[in-house]
């Protein structure tokens, strides 16, 4: 029998429970009190149904394994055949997944399985868009925390599908310090110092900085892993390189879009972070086409 795990991305991240917990939460809120009456009421329960789910678009696929998920926990009669993993880049007409099985079953799933692989394809086929035009340079692409509340494991799982990288998952992971940190600490060696004597020696410290100027203090403390570059234009980017000879890791963020992308990874910053990757993401079109 096919599984979730079986269709994940090999070089992404998302835990079973991430799955488990996202389908459980997506049926209870379709299903709700009484279940799919439409299906209950107008289809014999000894109906069969064949079905297709069908990309028609082209672009990166990802959420297959929720989708499966979905289908295995509304019937353990429905046959699943994957015909792409995640990851993939799929052609508009490819058929991604065919499924055979209990009617009733297969269609109370469908637009919950068909609203996991809409979004997170739609995540991955923009990030892959993203990435495409900085190829030959260093410079990765990633996302940040601005996702749909509740789908941050499942939206940046989407990203590495397309090709990005992931910025911390919470704020429990790496301590990023911005400018209000900075303002209510009194200023970048104060909270660059009460940082370091704070956190354990695998917790890296990055900080937001606007100007040069300030990436210089920040340099001259000595007490940041990286550094972000707010909202700076290319000449500033590329001094700002210069300037730190590779003692910090340098991340580009604000103004970053698919057309200045090229531009920006040409000044050699070391990542470029995007909150378009998940919060402007538009819905990847699939279908499901059935035959009773």
């Amino acid at each position: 029998m096919i599984t979730p795990a079986s269709l994940l991305h090999p070089d992404a991240f998302l835990s079973p429970l991430a799955i488990d917990e996202a389908v459980h939460r997506a049926l209870h809120e379709d299903l709700g009190r009484a279940g799919d009456i439409t299906s209950m009421a107008t289809i014999p329960e000894a109906t069969h149904a064949h079905a297709v789910m069908v990309a028609r678009q082209s672009g990166v696929i990802a959420g297959l394994p929720l989708a499966i998920a979905v289908f295995q926990r509304l019937s353990p009669d429905i046959s699943i055949e994957a015909h792409v993993r995640d990851g993939a880049v799929v052609a508009a007409g490819i058929h991604v997944l065919t499924l055979s099985g209990p009617a009733r079953a297969v269609l109370t799933g469908e637009r919950t399985a068909l609203n996991f692989v809409g979004r997170l394809s739609g995540v991955a086929t923009l990030t892959a868009d993203y990435v495409r035009p900085t190829a030959g340079t260093k410079m990765r692409i990633c996302c940040t925390r601005k996702t749909t509340p509740g789908l941050r494991a499942l939206e940046k799982y989407a990203v590495r599908c397309g090709g990005g990288f992931n910025h911390r998952f919470g704020l429990d992971d790496a301590i990023l310090i911005k400018d209000n940190h900075i303002a209510v600490a009194g200023g970048i060696r104060p909270v660059l110092e009460r940082a370091r004597a704070q956190i354990g020696h695998l917790v890296r410290i990055e900080i937001e900085v606007d100007t040069l100027t300030q990436l210089r203090e920040v340099l001259d403390t000595g007490l940041a892993d990286v550094v972000l570059l707010d909202n700076m234009d290319t000449a500033e980017l590329t001094e700002a390189v210069s300037m730190a000879r590779g003692r910090v890791v340098l991340e580009a963020s604000g103004g970053v879009t698919q057309g200045s992308i090229a531009t920006i990874a040409s000044t050699g910053v070391d990542y470029a972070s995007a909150g378009a990757l998940t919060h402007s993401a538009p819905n990847f079109d699939i279908a499901l086409d059935i035959d009773a």
